[in-house]
């Protein structure tokens, strides 16, 4: 069996009009390696390897795949020469079969399908795949880990030597980015496949690459071999400076008393099925309470009835040891404060500025509204800079609309506006630092430590158990809705934490 190909990126050179995304980088892709593209959120990772897809033209540079320069005017082109990339987000058609989404992947589509014929041979490529799925499955069924698969699965149907992945574990628990990445990477070993990744996460360097190339604000920064280099050697060349992990002291308090009590609360999903099966869970003062879980088993949907964006179906919600409903009104006098994910869509207005964003809160009590009604716009964005400084959130005004931010400034805003109160009492985080760089990702978690030895409540919902595990005092699992595990951070049993999220 022949050899993926050489693939090379010559001094590349990109420029968004007065902005230069790409200065002259370049990138070797050897055959049958596993190759990470490493550095933090703007560096120009995926605009290298757009330029390379074909998705954008270069402004200088080369692309050689085969040790021969190639035009490559769109993905079409690319995969000619058996490039394929999977995307930070899904291409999947969620109403359509695993099978179906398949055949549409294929450039070679005909007018009239022999469907058992298409079935027989889709069934024969399955079985010889790293990853399986039912054929049959509607997308909008699967996992967000299943749906990740059929992405890379559609890249092998349609025999793509060289693989390029855009962060492909920013919605897998770790254990499914184990299971993926470490498929993917027997599959070099093999020799069938190359392999790019973009990440942020050094851990998934260190562990699966052979090689990492690193871009520091659209400039080559070094490359080299994993076994020669250090994470702090990556760090140094990611931010230009040496990075050690963080330690986050965490008080010795008295969990004593509850913040926040859920009894026997039930919700659905969107289609009404139950998402939430009658669960109980208690949150005390200067306590983070983590929740682990495979994507999709109720944890949405218990942050949803919290932020008042769903409605239970049963069960009582107390704070404070009082009855509470998650509205403005209560959330204000509670001291509850939320960050959801995914901030854009759930907690923002993309449009406004930033110092609007982060006046929602507030906009129309003293000293940014007169008689609850006239806004001040100048003690608004006083308290925005104030803010920006603090929570060393990345912009150029407090003016500027915060849907241009990037994803760690974004999520610093947020984190602005809900720990900015005097006094805070809950707070309800999920997913904090999803897809985020080393430095958002460091800064979030010594926000949520600091509060919590302050006496602040916070109830952590997350997919990445690394972070609960650094973060958490108590950590629970849910699956299929309810709790199957409870666990101090002391007593752990990492083998029952996994086997629970497996719904054992």
């Amino acid at each position: 069996m022949a050899l993926p190909p050489d693939l090379e990126a010559v001094n590349i050179s990109k420029h968004f009009g007065s902005v230069t995304a790409l200065d002259q980088v370049s990138l070797h892709l050897r055959p049958a390696t596993f190759h990470a593209l490493l550095g933090e959120n703007g560096a120009g990772k995926s605009t290298l390897v757009k330029c390379i897809m074909g998705f954008y033209r270069p402004d200088h540079g080369d692309v050689l795949i085969g040790q021969k320069s190639r035009d490559i005017r769109n993905p079409r082109d690319a995969h000619k020469y058996g490039v394929g990339m999977v995307y930070q987000h899904f291409t999947v058609i969620p109403a359509m079969t695993v099978a179906e989404n398949l055949v549409l992947a294929r450039t070679d589509r005909k007018t009239i399908l022999n469907w058992a014929k298409e079935l027989e041979e889709l069934q024969a490529f399955m079985e010889g795949s790293p990853f399986q799925i039912n054929l049959h499955i509607p997308v909008n069924q699967l996992a967000a880990g299943e749906k990740q698969k059929l992405e890379i699965l559609k890249q092998l149907y349609l025999k793509s030597k060289i693989l390029i992945l855009d962060e492909p574990t920013s919605v897998l628990t770790p254990a499914e980015a184990d299971e993926v990445l470490g498929l993917l990477r027997q599959q070099v070993a093999d020799q069938n496949l190359s392999v790019l990744i973009i990440t942020h996460k050094f851990r998934e360097v260190v562990t699966f690459a052979d090689e990492v190339t690193v871009l520091r604000k659209g400039k080559f920064a070094g490359c080299g071999l994993v076994k020669d280099l250090s994470v702090a050697d990556l760090g140094e060349m990611m931010l230009g400076e040496r990075i050690e992990a963080n330690q986050l002291p965490k008080a010795a308090l008295d969990h004593t008393e509850p913040i926040l009590q859920i009894q026997q609360l039930r919700a659905n999903r969107d289609s009404g099925l139950e998402a939430i099966a009658g669960i109980d869970l208690t949150v005390h003062r200067g306590e983070i309470v983590g929740i682990a879980g495979v994507s999709g088993n109720g944890q949405r949907e218990l942050v949803e009835v919290l932020a008042g964006q769903r409605q239970p179906t049963a069960g009582e919600i107390r704070v404070n040891g009082q009855p509470y409903q998650p509205k403005r009104d209560q959330m204000y006098k509670n001291q509850v404060y939320v960050l959801p994910e995914e901030p854009l869509r759930n907690a923002c207005v993309p449009q406004m500025s930033v110092a609007e964003n982060i006046a929602l809160r507030t906009f129309d009590r003293p000293p940014q509204a007169k008689a609850g009604i006239w806004l001040v716009f100048q003690a608004i964005r006083a308290t925005a800079r104030d803010l920006i400084k603090q929570f060393s959130i990345r912009t150029p005004s407090e003016n500027i609309p915060v849907g241009n931010l990037s994803g760690g400034n974004v999520q610093r805003t947020v984190l602005a506006r809900e720990l900015s109160a005097p006094h805070v009492n809950l707070l309800i985080v999920a997913n904090p630092c999803f897809g985020l760089d080393f430095h958002a990702v460091e800064f979030i978690h010594t926000a949520l430590v600091e509060s919590r030895n302050r006496g602040v409540g916070i109830l952590l919902v997350s997919e990445d158990v690394d972070e609960l595990i650094k973060l958490a005092d108590r950590i629970l699992v849910i699956s299929g809705g309810q709790f199957l595990y409870e666990t101090t951070i002391n007593q752990l049993d990492f083998a029952a934490l996994s086997q629970s999220m497996a719904g054992h």
